[in-house]
C-alpha cells in the first residue's frame, strides 16, 4: 500500500494561552502578519501584544480581512504577506477570518496560526477554508494539506465574547457526532476514519454533560471549566473529526436541512448556522427512526434555548410552502453517501414528528 500522512491540530487552551506564543512560533521566524476580524481584534490583540512584547516576536502590521472569505481576499493577503516581509500570520477572529489566514498562508507559502476568538465552528483546526464569490454565495473549498501549526484558544477572551456564538458551536458539533456516524454506518472504516468516528464521540457526550452549564457561564463571562470543556468540544474535537475522517462522513441529513432552509427569504439572516443544523439533526435521527436519542437530544436543544421546532423558527410546516427546501435537503451534496436513500415525504414526515414532540 502506498504512503499517507494525517496531520494533528496542536493547540493551547486556557486564560493564558497567548503566552505560549513565542515559545511556539519564535522557531518560524520574527515578522508577523495578523490578519483577523475589527472586533477580534479589539478583544485579543492588546494580549497578544502584551504576550510577545518581551521576545523576538513583532508584529510587521495588522489588517482587517474583509467582509467574506474569496478568493480577492485570499490572494490580496498572500500578496501583502510576502510585500511586508512576514515570516508568519496570524490568524484571529471566527471562521471568515481564519479561513481567510489559511488561505493567504497557503498562497504565501507561509506557516500560519490561528486564534480563535469565538467558539463557533472549527475553523481553527481544519485544514480547509471556506471561499464565498464576491457577491456573498458559496464559492468553493479550499483544501491545505494541513491544519495551521498551532491554535491558541483564550478561553478569557471567548468568555467575553457573544453567547450566541458559543450555542451555535454546540450546536454544529452535536451534529458531527450524529451525522458522522450516521454517514460511516456499514461502511469497513481504515484506522483514520475509525480515530476520527470515535473522535466524534467527543462532539456530544461533554456536550449534554458540560453544554447548559458553559453556556450558563458565557453569559456571566466565566472563563469556567465547563466552558472550557464545550470549547474544546466545539474548536478541537470537531476540528479532530474533520481531520480524520473521508469528506464522505463530515455531514449528512442534518447538514442538508440546514442548506434547505436557508433558502426561505431572510432565513439565514435570522439565525445561526449550528442552530439550524441542531435543528435537523432532530430531523435526521426522526428519519432514522431513533426514538431513543431523538428525546434526549430534543431536550438537549430546550435547556440550550436552541429552537426546536419549525414553529419556533417562525417556519410554517406545510408541504407545499417547504417544497423547495424538502427538494434541496434530498439532493444535497451531503446527502451522496448516507446508508440508504432518503426522499422528501421522509424529510417531511420527519419534520412532522419533530414538531409534535413535547
Amino acid at each position: 500500500m502506498r504512503s499517507y500522512s494525517v496531520y494533528f491540530a496542536n493547540y493551547t487552551i486556557g486564560e493564558d494561552a497567548y503566552e505560549n506564543v513565542s515559545q511556539v512560533c519564535s522557531h518560524y521566524g520574527k515578522r508577523i502578519l495578523l490578519i483577523g476580524g475589527e472586533k477580534a481584534m479589539e478583544a485579543g490583540l492588546g494580549i497578544l501584544e502584551g504576550a510577545i512584547k518581551d521576545t523576538e516576536l513583532e508584529i510587521a502590521d495588522k489588517v482587517v480581512f474583509g467582509e467574506d472569505c474569496t478568493p480577492g481576499t485570499i490572494q490580496r493577503w498572500a500578496a501583502y504577506a510576502r510585500e511586508c516581509r512576514a515570516d508568519m500570520i496570524f490568524g484571529m477572529g471566527g471562521g471568515k477570518a481564519l479561513d481567510t489566514a489559511k488561505g493567504a498562508a497557503d498562497q504565501a507559502g507561509l506557516p500560519v496560526f490561528t486564534f480563535p476568538t469565538i467558539a463557533a465552528t472549527c475553523a481553527a483546526t481544519t485544514a480547509l477554508s471556506v471561499v464565498y464569490k464576491e457577491d456573498g454565495n458559496f464559492d468553493s473549498f479550499y483544501f491545505f494539506d494541513k491544519p495551521a501549526r498551532h491554535c491558541f484558544i483564550n478561553t478569557r477572551i471567548i468568555a467575553d465574547a457573544p453567547w450566541q456564538y458559543l450555542r451555535a458551536g454546540m450546536g454544529d458539533t452535536m451534529g458531527k457526532f450524529f451525522e458522522c456516524h450516521f454517514a460511516a454506518r456499514g461502511d469497513k472504516l481504515d484506522h483514520s476514519s475509525s480515530l476520527g468516528r470515535e473522535i466524534s464521540n467527543l462532539c456530544y457526550g461533554p456536550l449534554l454533560e458540560h453544554g447548559a452549564q458553559a453556556l450558563k457561564d458565557c453569559k456571566e463571562h466565566k472563563a469556567s471549566f465547563a466552558l472550557q470543556q464545550a470549547v474544546l468540544a466545539n474548536i478541537v474535537s470537531t476540528g479532530m473529526v474533520s481531520l480524520m475522517v473521508l469528506d464522505d462522513y463530515n455531514c449528512a441529513i442534518a447538514h442538508s436541512v440546514y442548506y434547505g432552509l436557508v433558502l426561505l427569504p431572510g432565513f439565514e439572516e435570522k439565525y445561526l448556522h449550528g442552530d439550524v443544523v441542531a435543528y435537523g439533526v432532530l430531523v435526521q435521527l426522526a428519519v432514522d427512526h431513533d426514538m431513543d436519542r431523538l428525546p434526549e437530544a430534543k431536550k438537549f436543544l430546550k435547556d440550550l434555548g436552541i429552537p426546536s421546532t419549525l414553529r419556533e423558527m417562525e417556519v410554517p410546516l406545510d408541504r407545499a410552502y417547504l417544497a423547495d427546501v424538502l427538494k434541496e435537503t434530498v439532493t444535497g451534496p451531503d446527502m451522496e453517501h448516507i446508508p440508504y436513500p432518503v426522499t422528501e415525504d421522509m424529510i417531511y414526515q420527519a419534520m412532522e414528528i419533530v414538531e409534535g414532540l413535547e
